[in-house]
């Protein structure tokens, strides 16, 4: 039997395609679709419940705010309990497609504990994946996974017992941060003791924009990244495979978009000439690796980290709208292998 988890809020436009694609991919009267829900009216939880669908459907209305509070709700369901495999589905994604729903279904059954979703980005967009989700979790633990932070995934029953067990034991701030946008770190980076796998797919996802929400995402999946990458070894692990490879989709903003965006961080973290020099990325993300590592609450390395992150996302939209894509993907690829180089280098905690 499997089962699929839709975390939504004020989503009524897209829980309705997502259940029916997750519904066609699954193709089972076995089935479970549990909607954990913390909308604001019941507009969502009532598309869900007027959806057509094979599987059964479980409705979990008036919960906790956050992604990841949703997420341990529906894992918590006793109708899963006896599920193979779990999916967890993005429910801001405007083209679901259940053969990307089928296929990390079934890696999972076929024995990886994790299998989560590869899709190529935009130029634009994934700012925390790339510039610092990736390559810290490649450098800390030996994984590269090329969309940590992808949204759509596929757990065994033996990670998903994990994970709950794991959330229940964590203490204050963090519990929050899973709470919110950590889970999503919190659960890749729970699952990488046993066998996980991405699975590669060649057109990016259409998905409602998330950079309005950078700073909340930043300041609840960032602590969570350093905790976790810093207390799963004692020294971070050496990385096989070569060079990382970068897909970074190529696409013309809309009129106006780029200068939002800019706005957009200006606001959240005015622009400092001194202190926070582009060229010193990713050395401020090592330094706070290496402070969490040390001893330093990960939240308070997050907050100090915040000023640099934010002038590495600003750099990076205002040089790469003049450069191809084969020049951003190499671009981040260096970044990328900067900060593993630093963090296994000799003497690194």
């Amino acid at each position: 039997m499997n089962a699929v988890i839709l975390p939504s809020r004020n989503e009524p436009t897209t829980i309705a395609a997502v259940t029916a694609a997750v519904d066609a991919a699954m193709d089972d009267a076995r089935a479970v679709i549990v909607h954990a829900d913390s909308s604001d009216t019941p507009q969502t939880a009532e598309c869900f419940t007027a959806t057509g669908a094979r599987a059964a459907k479980v409705s979990l209305i008036n919960l906790k705010r956050g992604k990841g509070a949703q997420i341990l709700a529906a894992a918590r369901c006793p109708q899963i309990s006896d599920a193979e495999a779990v999916l967890i589905a993005d429910t801001d994604t405007l083209n679901p497609n259940p053969a990307v729903y089928r296929a990390l279904l079934n890696q999972v059954r076929s024995g990886y504990g994790l299998a989560i979703a590869d899709y190529p980005r935009h130029w634009d967009e994934a700012n925390l994946t790339n510039h610092l989700a990736r390559p810290l979790i490649a450098a800390a633990t030996g994984h590269d996974v090329p969309q940590p932070l992808a949204g759509d995934l596929a757990l065994s029953r033996d990670v998903l017992t994990a994970v709950r067990q794991a959330a229940d034991a964590l203490p204050e701030p963090l519990s929050g941060c899973v709470d919110g946008y950590g889970i999503d770190a919190f659960i890749l980076l729970t699952s990488a003791h046993g066998p996980m796998t991405s699975v590669r797919f060649g057109r990016p996802k259409r998905h409602a924009r998330s950079f309005p929400h950078l700073s909340a995402i930043y300041h609840e999946a960032v602590p969570v990244l350093l905790h976790m990458t810093a207390a799963r070894n004692s020294a971070p692990a050496p990385l096989g495979g070569g060079a990382a490879s970068y897909r970074v989709a190529d696409r013309a903003l809309p009129p106006g978009r780029l200068e939002s965006m800019l706005t957009t961080l200006e606001n959240l973290c005015p622009f400092s000439p001194s202190g926070y020099d582009e060229h010193l990325w990713p050395l401020p993300a090592a330094d706070a690796w290496r402070a969490v590592a040390s001893g330093t609450p990960a939240v308070d390395a997050a907050r100090r980290l915040w000023p640099h992150y934010t002038q590495r996302v600003r750099s990076w939209l205002t040089s790469s709208q003049y450069a191809t894509a084969r020049q951003r993907a190499q671009e981040l690829a260096a970044a990328h292998a900067r900060l593993c180089a630093v963090l296994t280098s000799p003497g690194a905690p």
